[in-house]
């Protein structure tokens, strides 16, 4: 072995730097120690040629490098992590915020559709309860006619001379009744009346192929340019107040009374009538003895 030959160093790789700096407290003592005793030896001592390698500043150097690049790549992937995680929980988090108002709008469309079937069946309901209404209010004028007509029957039978008195008088006035003829507004009233005839009736209608009687009586007047309100009892309540015996085509027609009627009709003349009367019959023409109005008025 040659002299200048060196001891190789086994260190290990990756010493933290605290075990470096006391393998390099340890070497120095060594030397110290060798330098001691070289000094203290005799003079004719040869003298040591053995060195031993101690770390060097570049291999501390590289080992903290890669402490540090190992420290930072750590660091690194825990931040990577923390970006994964922080992503995932506001994807959850928006996924929950999207079905809870994907829910509210459905809650929403929901309780519409349900108040606007319950809506539909009110008025259904209403419409069936007017139309009933005005069926028994018909029914009752005609019982009520009837027991007129009755008495009536029941007088003249036990009076013949009045009796026949009376038949003449009525064909007089059937045959002025007859004559009677609608000019100006009252006839373009009485033309669009008799159009209609054979015109369901269907309660809140107002054409133009369905009617109810107040409907039809305003669309009427319309045509002679002529607003008169919606409703029957509003209708009657209007213009003068005329006696059956004293009709002209275009008067209203009303049963009831004038300031609560419950049905309207048009006056065409000749002893007769065209109203929508219910759902059985729809819009027709009739004589007054089918159905005596209660009254009368005049807007003309």
């Amino acid at each position: 072995m040659s002299q200048t030959a060196h001891i190789p160093s086994h260190r290990k790789p990756r010493r933290s730097a605290s075990k470096l700096a006391l393998r390099a407290g340890v070497a120095g003592g060594v030397l110290s120690t060798i330098a001691v005793a070289g000094a203290a030896g005799p003079a004719n001592a040869e003298p040591v040629t053995e060195t031993i390698e101690m770390p060097t500043l570049g291999s501390l150097g590289t080992d903290l490098s890669s402490a540090v690049a190992a420290s930072a790549e750590a660091s690194e992937q825990e931040a990577l992590d923390q970006s994964l995680e922080a992503q995932e929980a506001a994807a959850l988090e928006k996924a929950a915020k999207d079905a809870k108002k994907a829910k509210a709008e459905a809650d929403r469309k929901a309780e519409a559709e349900r108040a606007e079937k319950a809506r539909k069946e009110a008025e259904a309901k209403a419409e069936a309860e007017r139309a009933a209404a005005e069926a028994r209010a018909e029914a009752r004028a005609r019982a009520s006619r009837d027991a007129a007509r009755t008495q009536i029957a029941a007088t003249s039978a036990s009076n013949s001379s009045d009796s026949g008195s009376s038949d003449s008088s009525s064909s007089s006035s059937s045959a002025s009744e007859s004559t009677q003829v609608a000019s100006g507004s009252a006839a373009a009233i009485v033309a669009f009346a008799k159009a209609q005839v054979g015109d369901a009736y269907v309660s809140g209608g107002t054409g133009p192929n369905s009617w109810d009687c107040s409907g039809l009586v305003q669309a009427a007047y319309r045509q002679a340019g002529i607003d008169l309100p919606r409703i029957s009892y509003s209708q009657s309540s209007m213009g003068t107040s005329v006696s059956l015996s004293n009709l002209q085509p275009g008067d209203i027609l009303y049963w009831g009374s004038r300031s609560g009627s419950y049905h309207v009709a048009i006056y065409v003349g000749g002893g007769k009538y065209v109203g929508a009367q219910n759902p059985s019959t729809g819009v027709v023409e009739r004589s007054l003895d089918w159905d005596t109005p209660s009254g009368a008025v005049r807007i003309l």
